[in-house]
């Protein structure tokens, strides 16, 4: 089942399942968010998708119609986005079979390591353990807050500052924390995680600067599991439309050094992550980089991430920040 969140024309909140590929929105009635129905599901120890197939009422809405009118939200958030955390890991997956080869003849000669591939070759070793143990750490990092998730066909804006803003195509995994403390798994979205790259690449520990940006989530959140093979198209689009970059992309644990219970320990691991009521959204990492090609992504062109299991493409048009820092006042 995908679910998504949108608002009506006359700016209500609604929920909805996606229906006949995608094309249509079968809106659930009795919930004005994804974040209300997962904790009505929680309170009665009932799936996500039992609930919202119960309450599947009589409306039914066209997909491209709420999105060209710019009326998509992610498909989970917080009304106070303070208590959404917006997280990831990377150095996770394997690539292509021809980068996997070549990636495994960089790790061979240990001595000769970067931190990077020194990280990757742990995850290689350590990052499937057996259920109910514990792997290796994967890298980690802080992205912000829910102020800066944006929805499909929302524009990504790069600060006034940024070298460089690249996609990332991952999946994402979203979570609401229960009242006892445990976090629930919702489900699995695409997303853009968005970075900095030229940044990045001037130093690794310049990563967390690179970071600090704004991402992109949805449009749909898929229920249940992570199928263990996700391929997928990441493109960039030029201002009129024109493909003029393109490149499959693959995820899911058989393309990944590191399980997804592995991931989900190491971030959940840490009390401040399991406070009641928060929600996490946790990027899964990529491999598939339009900067590795030396792609530079132009203002007001269009990112397009499409996964067919996951519905409707993610697309997101590139902007700049207008407005500079603001200056510091002491008191």
């Amino acid at each position: 089942m995908l679910l998504i969140q949108f608002k009506q024309a006359d700016g209500q909140r609604r929920i909805g399942v996606l229906e006949d590929d995608g094309r249509k929105i079968h809106v659930v009635e009795g919930f004005a968010s994804t974040y209300a129905l997962a904790q009505a599901a929680i309170a009665g120890g009932r799936s996500l998708q039992e609930l919202a197939a119960a309450a599947l009422g009589g409306a039914v809405l066209d997909y491209a119609e709420v999105a060209q009118a710019g009326r998509l939200l992610p498909p989970l958030d917080h009304s106070d986005s303070a208590h959404c955390y917006v997280t990831g890991t990377g150095l996770t997956h394997l690539g292509s079979a021809d980068g996997r080869d070549a990636m495994h003849k960089k790790i061979s000669d240990v001595d000769s390591l970067t931190d990077s591939m020194k990280m990757f070759r742990m995850g290689l070793e350590g990052g499937k353990p057996q259920p109910g143990q514990a792997g290796v750490q994967p890298e980690w990092f802080y992205k912000g807050d829910g102020s800066i998730v944006c929805a499909g066909e929302q524009a990504l804006t790069m600060p006034h500052f940024a070298l460089d803003g690249g996609e990332e195509p991952e999946i994402a995994a979203l979570y609401v924390i229960a009242p006892d403390g445990t976090p629930c798994r919702l489900g699995f979205a695409i997303g853009n995680e968005f970075s900095d790259h030229v940044t990045e690449r001037q130093n690794y520990l310049y990563l967390a600067h690179s970071k600090l940006r704004v991402c992109a989530v949805g449009p749909a959140l898929l229920l249940g599991d992570l199928p263990p093979h996700v391929e997928g198209m990441s493109r960039i689009r030029d201002i009129s439309g024109r493909v003029r970059w393109e490149k499959p992309f693959v995820s899911g644990e058989e393309n990944m050094s590191h399980t997804v219970a592995n991931l989900e320990y190491h971030h959940f691991k840490y009390p401040l992550f399991r406070r009641p009521g928060d929600v996490h959204i946790h990027f899964f990492g990529t491999a598939t980089l339009s900067c590795s090609d030396g792609i530079q992504v132009a203002p007001g062109e269009t990112f397009e991430i499409d996964v067919a299991a996951f519905g409707p493409p993610l697309r997101n048009r590139l902007a700049v920040e207008t407005l500079p820092a603001p200056s510091i006042r002491q008191l």
